[in-house]
């Protein structure tokens, strides 16, 4: 009688996951589904709940680091719009023939900046022979430098100016650029190299100074439709594009490639 009762426990578990399962599909497909950079996260909110509004239509959001999207989204995940911040992993998916041919389009641009607790700054120069690792006690976050973005552009940053190697000890790489932010908010760690968008919407950090263009790679924002993006989020898609959103990005000092 134990060992059937067993067997009920899982036969009804297993019922109500399928059920389950089907539901959040049968949902999803009503839905638009951007899977979009967590630097991203206040401006697509937005934009997507004025889209809702307008349009009457639901967006569902899934923000992460650009690397965990385009694994996710290699592995099956039933996103529609992807929103990489750089231009490697959207590369990445076109060469899995995961996206819509001919709807890649880079949307956004960036900064990159050094930022402190509040009341903690300190000043920075921006050269070789400045000691940038001896100015503070503590610990510098970003992005994991090997796959998330911002920590790909600060380790390139970092190696131009050739910080990198005096530091190692003393970095901490993060799952994404806001998880690196939350730590700096907390005075977990001293510094933190994030976006410059990251640092305008936190009131628990100042930008102590922003890296010169030319220590690393453009940061670009690329978008592109899913290889199985539903027919109904080719409108959302030219809408991200729209000087409706346009005006948003902008606010949160993204600066706007324009329609392409």
């Amino acid at each position: 009688m134990m060992q059937f009762n067993q067997y009920l426990k899982v036969a009804i578990a297993s019922i109500c996951l399928a059920l389950a399962t089907s539901l959040n599909a049968a949902e999803n497909k009503e839905a638009v589904v951007v899977f979009a950079a967590a630097s991203l996260t206040n401006a697509i909110n937005e934009i997507s709940a004025n889209y809702e509004q307008e349009k009457g239509a639901q967006i569902k959001t899934s923000f992460a680091a650009s690397s965990a999207l385009a694994k996710q989204i290699e592995n099956g995940a039933p996103a529609d719009i992807f929103i990489s911040a750089d231009t490697k992993w959207m590369n990445y998916l076109k060469d899995k023939h995961a996206l819509k041919d001919n709807t890649v389009s880079n949307l956004l641009t960036n900064h990159l900046v050094l930022i402190a607790p509040v009341g903690k700054r300190f000043d920075v120069t921006m050269n070789k022979s400045f000691d940038f690792f001896g100015a503070f006690n503590g610990k510098l976050c970003t992005g994991e430098m090997a796959s998330v973005p911002v920590g790909i552009y600060a380790k390139q940053a970092l190696t131009s100016l050739a910080w990198l190697d005096a530091g190692q000890s003393k970095i901490v790489g993060t799952q994404d650029v806001r998880a690196a932010l939350t730590l700096v908010e907390r005075a977990e760690c001293a510094v933190g190299i994030v976006y410059e968008t990251d640092a305008k919407i936190s009131n628990k950090v100042e930008v102590i100074a922003t890296f010169p263009d030319n220590v690393h790679e453009p940061i670009l924002y690329p978008l592109s439709l899913t290889k199985d993006a539903s027919a109904k989020s080719a409108d959302f898609y030219e809408y991200l594009k729209s000087d409706k959103a346009k005006a948003i990005f902008t606010k949160y000092g993204f600066t706007f490639l324009g329609k392409k």
